[in-house]
């Protein structure tokens, strides 16, 4: 397996953290990007990054992907052979009330990054794109063959107009791609506004939990560390231009997620009741096949399983004094400067 020096956007996420944890693992050198925003509590991803710290290899830099000078800064010291892109403005609720920030973040930066690349040779990007391009088709499973062209929400739309820039720069100048389509994907350090991470912390402290729709909608719900396997291994592989789903392969009900939660608290839900939500989509299914013919990944982690880990994840989190709620929690080591 050889070894490379990879730059990690959005490291320091839920996705991210655990990524470069991998990396540094495999034994290659990882710089991680990230602005620490407040999309949500910055703390959390303080705390996402201390392992990380413990590692030689792991260099972080406090800066944001929008940030040209900076980035042909840390392109022209890093000298990187791959980069993985996870930074972006997730969520299609948010996205429905503040469209241009996701534009301007998830389309323009991505710009940004593409053209380090091309400027400083960087031939290899990992691109983390999502379900959601798949807009609101029912009809199952979800293959990369698909028309994606009528996104429901600008979230979805940014996440088809990355593909798109990258298909562009493999075209014009050869920058290998992998563009990977993560479905809901959930595990320890989920972010706090995901369904599963929101719902537990509600069932734990006897809060109602907020159900839009009839408890139908189902998605290939998909554990963090099968997700992080199948990106570790297109960094070894990306080579061409590839769209590859990374899910699951079964969906779980709204309602049937609800069931496993009570069942693994102990605890049952108060549950009220909402409205079909906009942009919100009827069902997700990943077909997985092309995933396992190029990259031998395989979802090995079934959602009982991964419910009772990110379960005990979160009593753990509870647990501890400084749960990044409490306003005494710090970083351990401060990220590297950027000006």
């Amino acid at each position: 397996m050889p070894l490379m020096k990879v730059l990690v956007t959005g490291g320091a996420g839920f996705i991210g953290s655990h990524l470069v944890e991998r990396l540094l693992e495999q034994g290659h050198e990882v710089v991680c990007l990230d602005n620490f925003n407040d999309f949500y509590e910055p703390r959390i991803k303080r705390r996402n990054v201390q392992t990380a710290f413990t590692n030689p290899g792991y260099t972080l830099i406090d800066g944001d992907i929008l940030e040209r000078e900076l980035l042909e800064r840390v392109f022209l010291e890093g000298r990187f052979e791959t980069v993985v892109h996870l930074a972006a403005y997730a969520g299609v609720r948010p996205s429905i009330e503040s469209p241009e920030l996701y534009q301007k973040v998830n389309i323009e930066g991505t710009i940004n990054l593409l053209e380090q690349c091309r400027a400083h040779g960087v031939g290899r990007f990992v691109f983390a794109s999502s379900s959601s391009v798949y807009g609101g088709r029912s009809q199952v499973p979800f293959r990369e063959t698909d028309d994606v062209m009528r996104p429901i929400s600008p979230y979805a739309a940014t996440k088809v107009a990355g593909e798109a820039l990258c298909f562009t720069y493999h075209h014009l100048f050869g920058i290998h791609t992998h563009a990977l389509r993560f479905f809901t994907v959930y595990g320890p350090r989920q972010r706090p506004e995901m369904a599963i991470h929101l719902f537990a912390r509600r069932i734990l402290d006897g809060e109602p939990i907020l159900l839009f729709g009839d408890g139908t909608a189902a998605r290939d719900y998909t554990f963090v560390g099968d997700i992080v396997e199948g990106v570790a291994r297109s960094v070894q592989t990306v080579e061409g231009y590839e769209v590859i789903n990374l899910g699951g392969s079964r969906s779980t009900t709204l309602a049937r997620l609800v069931e496993l939660l009570e069942a693994r608290l102990h605890r049952k839900a108060i549950i009220e009741r909402g409205p079909d939500q906009a942009g919100d989509v009827p069902v997700t299914f990943a077909e997985i096949d092309k995933a396992r013919r190029l990259l031998g990944y395989e979802s090995r982690t079934d959602m009982e399983k991964g419910i009772d880990l990110f379960c005990s994840w979160l009593e753990k989190e509870r647990g501890r004094a400084s749960f990044p709620g409490d306003p005494s929690f710090r970083a351990s080591k401060p990220p590297v400067p950027t000006g």
